[in-house]
């Protein structure tokens, strides 16, 4: 059985070193959740994130409140939930209050342009994992079908990202479903 101080630990760990905000951190989620407490299975973390990211509000809270719900039940999910929005909150006020009083500052420039980079290889670690589970389960040309058509839909057809999430529901819905089963 898995403590709730394992909730809180584990939760704060990844969003207090989410830098950036909640897709940030998602990895750092992922990481904990995934790999080291063994909470789920990388594809049930894939379908806790796909939900919490069709769901209006931030990713991160979502995730946090579902696993922490799913591992110690509601006092789990209180703890979880504060352990994801307390770190930032705290940051906030104190941090945006010290980098708006330092924001010329060659130094605050570069730690900034610093952590970019790594973000960056972070988010694409977590999508090659997605991807992976992915092809795993539906196959790898349904996966690169959707991931073109949902590219096309962004970039070219200028469609709203919650109508393409809404679109992959539904036709995974109505036509994976059939597959799957």
């Amino acid at each position: 059985m898995t403590g709730w101080w394992d909730v809180f630990w584990g939760i704060f760990v990844a969003n207090l070193l989410g830098y950036g905000g909640g897709p940030s951190s998602i990895p750092l989620m992922q990481s904990e959740i995934v790999n080291h407490y063994g909470w789920m299975t990388n594809g049930q973390f894939v379908d806790v994130m796909a939900v919490a990211n069709a769901l209006p509000g931030p990713i991160a809270t979502k995730i946090a409140a579902f696993v922490g719900y799913q591992v110690a039940g509601w006092m789990g999910f209180v703890i979880a939930t504060a352990a994801a929005v307390v770190p930032s909150a705290v940051a906030l006020i104190v941090l945006l209050r010290t980098l708006n009083r330092y924001r010329h500052s060659p130094v605050v420039k570069g730690m900034t342009l610093l952590v970019q980079p790594v973000i960056a290889v972070m988010m694409a670690v977590l999508t090659w994992e997605m991807g992976e589970v992915s092809v795993q389960s539906i196959g790898i040309w349904q996966s690169l079908g959707i991931a073109l058509v949902a590219l096309w839909a962004l970039t070219k057809g200028r469609i709203h990202p919650v109508l393409v999430i809404v679109a992959a529901f539904v036709y995974g819905g109505l036509v994976l479903s059939h597959m799957v089963a």
